[in-house]
């Protein structure tokens, strides 16, 4: 399996599922055979490329992964599609150490066809997400520029640490991005100026605007780079696509 990338933040409304599936479309039209895995409950990364969501999570089922995989029709670029069944979500979160090692078990082996995986979590620091930190080579945390922006971010880089504590030399932290970047507003810059000043280097470069295309496109059921290419937001996503290729 190549590079596995999670995409976490326990707070909810700070665009993760929106990074997660733009980063994953960007790196696939960059050459890539890259796979999207929706661990949210939500199943907004499924929904928002196309696609429905599946009656039993591929990772609590028997079925060979691979199976579960859906195409998208951007060339290069899978989902493994997610479940809203609340017995599933259950046996994802449950607590059981043996239970976790098996989704991650399952997890890696089912899918070493891809270049990139990108996992999208849901808004928790619960045992989903948790494992799917277990399974990363790196974590992108998207900071949405706001007043409590900072709120909680203590907690889940915490758990980070304790992911990276189990199993030294695997996990990594890939960036912090600031997401809903608007130039325009004094609080944006403040934050900016603290996360920057706080985290340094491991905050990326680019920066994702406020762009009413990037909230459009999920309902259209392609990314926002093949919905409007030619939009703010897609070309904010373009440059964070080159920034993490180039950190690989």
């Amino acid at each position: 399996m190549g590079r596995v990338v999670c995409v976490a933040n326990q707070k909810g409304g700070v665009g993760k599922t929106t990074t997660a599936m733009n980063l994953a479309a960007g790196i696939a039209k960059g050459g890539y055979r890259t796979l999207l895995v929706d661990l949210d409950p939500q199943c907004n990364a499924t929904s928002g490329l196309g696609h429905t969501p599946c009656e039993h999570h591929p990772l609590v089922s028997r079925n060979n992964l691979r199976e579960s995989i859906q195409s998208c029709e951007q060339e290069r670029l899978d989902v493994l599609p997610g479940s809203r069944s609340f017995q599933d979500i259950e046996t994802l979160a449950h607590e059981d150490r043996a239970r976790s090692a098996m989704v991650a078990s399952h997890l890696k082996g089912g899918l070493t066809d891809y270049e990139y995986v990108l996992i999208d979590c849901p808004p928790s620091l619960g045992q989903i997400t948790q494992t799917a930190l277990a399974s990363s080579d790196e974590v992108l945390m998207p900071l949405q520029c706001e007043y409590f922006a900072m709120e909680g971010l203590t907690q889940m880089i915490e758990v980070i640490r304790q992911v990276m504590h189990r199993r030294p030399g695997r996990l990594r932290f890939g960036g912090i991005l600031l997401t809903m970047y608007d130039e325009s507003l004094e609080l944006t810059a403040e934050v900016d100026d603290q996360v920057r000043d706080f985290f340094g280097e491991i905050v990326f470069d680019s920066v994702i605007p406020r762009d009413v295309a990037v909230s459009e496109a999920p309902s259209h059921g392609v990314s926002v780079l093949d919905y409007a290419p030619r939009s703010r937001g897609a070309r904010a996503y373009i440059e964070l696509c080159l920034e993490l290729l180039g950190h690989g």
